[in-house]
């Protein structure tokens, strides 16, 4: 037990918790070892009864070491390794970690693979909102609502199975292109997975957003003004969800997204129920993102034709000694980039992924730093907790949709 100046909050007037208050705490780990903590994050919390006055958030359980990971492997060695990052939407770290590399060796991926790039990066966005507002909503005491949506993520993960060979960790993009083009029929099966959608995601959001128990544990809850959120360095939907209007897939567009027609939902009053209603909007417009590009979908190859870059057909490796050498250097060698530095970020489902490569020539970069969107959400919780009760602390972590695979990185 101790006694501490209380910080100053938003919230510090709720509940008879006034600004300057001085009271005796007793503190309480929550975490690592909890569910509503989305991973091994611990929450150092002091109470002054049932009121938050402190909150100090420990991370590094999970750490892996991976940007020196990166500086000991072939770029195409480290995709994998990008799954694990936001393992929840792994195509959009293959594709941001490719992009980066590709930004520095001045490629220009070809119209198809773009378009291929686009329609994952969608998906995965729609996948990952489907576990982030899962769990945010079972954590505010609604089951029925996780099963739900993790229905239709089930039916994503299918999809993606079909097209990679895996479900979560699908290792897809390459420098220059990606693993393969897509196999017969799988638009097809994509157009049949978002026509069912459509209304599987509107009773979703008749019975949990509509529903009054949620409305009254996340309205109010969590509040982060647009001011806050700039000085936290959201980014992202907890960023939109405080009434900045901002994508990096407009204002930064890659991937030829200024060719899309999609709306960016941004909330008003950056509490918790907004960053639901942004994210539960952000699906349909994903949704509409997918269906243009499939109608766009252009024809020609997938990846570049650049044998320094890209791995040749298996069946001319297996018919020609010249092919056969080109598979040999890129698998052994990595693809040939260029000395120089270059950093791209791309907006993910969590916020905005960042790469920083530097390159002293050939296959293997010297330096990557990453910016993980979560690691940067994280910090902002010991300013966005205290003055809340303890029953709010999980409705505000699942608001907030965070993975600590990318925050421990």
């Amino acid at each position: 037990m101790q006694n501490f100046q209380t910080n100053t909050n938003p919230m510090a007037d709720k509940g008879g918790y006034s600004q300057g208050q001085i009271g005796e705490t007793i503190t309480l780990n929550i975490g690592p070892s909890h569910p509503s903590t989305h991973g091994v994050l611990r929450l150092k919390t002091e109470f002054d009864g049932d009121l938050i006055t402190r909150v100090e958030p420990v991370v590094g359980y999970l750490h892996r070491g991976q940007e020196k990971i990166a500086e000991n492997l072939t770029y195409n060695q480290f995709v994998p390794f990008t799954d694990r990052l936001d393992y929840l939407a792994s195509m959009c770290n293959n594709i941001a970690f490719v992009q980066c590399a590709e930004k520095l060796a001045d490629i220009d991926a070809t119209p198809r693979c773009k378009a291929v790039r686009v329609i994952c990066c969608e998906l995965s966005r729609i996948a990952s909102h489907l576990v982030g507002l899962a769990a945010y909503a079972m954590d505010a005491g609604s089951t029925t609502g996780f099963m739900y949506c993790f229905t239709q993520r089930e039916k994503i993960l299918t999809l993606f199975e079909a097209l990679t060979g895996a479900r979560m960790t699908a290792s897809f993009a390459r420098v220059g292109g990606m693993a393969r083009d897509l196999p017969d029929g799988w638009l097809g099966s994509v157009n049949v997975f978002l026509n069912q959608f459509a209304p599987a995601l509107e009773e979703i959001d008749k019975f949990i957003t509509r529903n009054r128990i949620f409305i009254e544990r996340t309205e109010g809850i969590g509040v982060v003004t647009a001011q806050q959120a700039m000085q936290y360095g959201f980014t992202g939907p907890n960023l939109r969800g405080s009434g900045i209007d901002t994508d990096l897939r407009k204002t930064n567009p890659y991937l030829g997204y200024e060719n899309y027609d999609f709306d960016v939902p941004i909330g008003t009053h950056g509490d918790a129920y907004d960053r639901w209603l942004v994210r539960m909007e952000e699906m349909r417009q994903s949704s509409r993102i997918v269906r243009q590009a499939m109608e766009k979908m252009p024809d020609g190859p997938i990846n570049i034709d650049d044998p320094k870059i890209v791995m040749p057909r298996k069946d001319k490796v297996l018919t020609s000694m010249e092919e056969l050498i080109h598979n040999f250097t890129v698998a052994t060698q990595g693809p040939d980039i260029p000395k120089g530095e270059a950093y791209f970020e791309a907006d993910n489902p969590k916020g905005a992924l960042g790469f920083y490569i530097m390159s002293m020539g050939g296959g293997v970069p010297y330096r990557v730093k990453i910016r993980a969107p979560s690691f940067v959400t994280l910090s902002a919780l010991q300013h966005i907790l205290p003055g809340h009760h303890n029953s709010d602390i999980t409705v505000v972590l699942g608001s907030l949709d965070f993975v600590l695979g990318e925050c421990d990185r």
